[in-house]
């Protein structure tokens, strides 16, 4: 059996595809999977065990406008698939399938193209999104996995690359904490200051920081460091791929970072994470979800969650959800995840 699993949106809701994916190829060994992601999310899933090929559509990119869309349906008709299971909600994901005239279409309520899709199932908000997209199994009948945890796969270039940038800085693999400072929401971002005032204080413990993030982020982990004043930490901000930064963070003591994808790829390389949300809510489904994961955010605040996504201002003004998260606060729950692991 031919299957197909469409899934365009933002990087993180690729790597909680993940273990959709695993359980799909775990369900027969006659059955494929191929993908349709965007080039960052085919970044994640190259070499992924479960997934036979990646579907790149760069839909924002040189895929946009009608041709390149038709173009796809001609690729997913020719490649005769049996079944697309289709967890992102798009109007778009949802013909993909239908007009390339996959027979079993299965997909969310909430779709936009709910019309189209043959098994219909509740988009339940209670659910963490890993556990969401299993729910799209159910009319399958294909057994739950026994673990809905992320899962990425890095090559061995991938590890090579990061020993070298990890030797180029002087850092050893195992002794150093990954921070995300960036997200592409304003709304999600703790405050680069007190990322750099939080850098500097776990340096001076004995913890270095190694700060990720993609070509975007450049300039805000190097003010990051610099307000810091740190001497051993150090910036892979543009330097790795997505899963050279998932090895990267595979092999720190654990990560801090914002509501964004670096969150997921943390989760799914197995790290302690210390998310910090802001106009977010874990209650969303999207939090970190291991034993040592810890997330920081302010209660009690009536105008929080204020958006499913984050935008590029506080609505009222006063950015309290971010505000009231201070330094210390953040510092005493990474030594406290860290243990032993830190220096006192």
């Amino acid at each position: 059996m031919n299957v197909l699993v469409i899934q365009t949106a933002f990087l993180g809701d690729v790597i909680l595809t993940t273990p959709l994916l695993v359980a799909l190829h775990a369900s027969g060994s006659h059955v494929n999977v191929d993908v349709i992601v965007t080039p960052a999310g085919a970044q994640a899933l190259a070499g992924h065990p479960s997934v036979r090929s990646l579907l790149v559509y760069d839909k924002k990119g040189k895929d946009r406008g009608i041709r390149s869309f038709f173009r796809l349906i001609r690729t997913i008709r020719a490649n005769g698939y049996d079944l697309a299971v289709i967890p992102h909600r798009s109007l778009r994901s949802g013909l993909l399938a239908a007009l390339a005239r996959v027979p079993r279409r299965v997909g969310f309520d909430r779709s936009a193209a709910r019309r189209w899709l043959t098994d219909v199932m509740p988009y339940r908000g209670d659910l963490h999104e890993a556990d969401r997209n299993i729910s799209l199994l159910s009319p399958l009948e294909i057994q739950r996995p026994a673990s809905t945890r992320p899962r990425l796969v890095a090559s061995r270039e991938d590890e090579k690359a990061v020993r070298t940038f990890l030797a180029e800085v002087g850092i050893e693999p195992g002794t150093y904490l990954t921070v995300a400072p960036g997200s592409v929401w304003n709304t999600k971002r703790w405050p680069w200051e007190r990322y750099a005032e939080s850098v500097r204080l776990l340096e001076h413990r004995g913890v270095p920081a190694v700060l990720v993030g993609g070509a975007d982020d450049e300039d805000l982990c190097r003010r990051v460091l610099q307000q810091a004043g740190t001497k051993r930490s150090a910036s892979a901000a543009g330097r790795l791929t997505v899963m050279q930064s998932a090895v990267l963070i595979g092999w720190s003591s654990a990560l801090l970072t914002n509501d964004s994808a670096p969150l997921h790829l943390g989760s799914a390389m197995s790290t302690p994470v210390i998310a910090i949300f802001g106009a977010t809510s874990p209650s969303f489904g999207f939090g970190p979800t291991g034993p040592r994961d810890r997330v920081i955010e302010t209660s009690g605040l009536s105008c929080r969650p204020c958006t499913n996504h984050g935008g590029s201002v506080c609505p009222i003004g006063t950015f309290d959800c971010m505000l009231r998260i201070d330094a210390e606060m953040v510092v005493t729950t990474v030594l406290d995840v860290l243990g032993d692991r830190a220096s006192h």
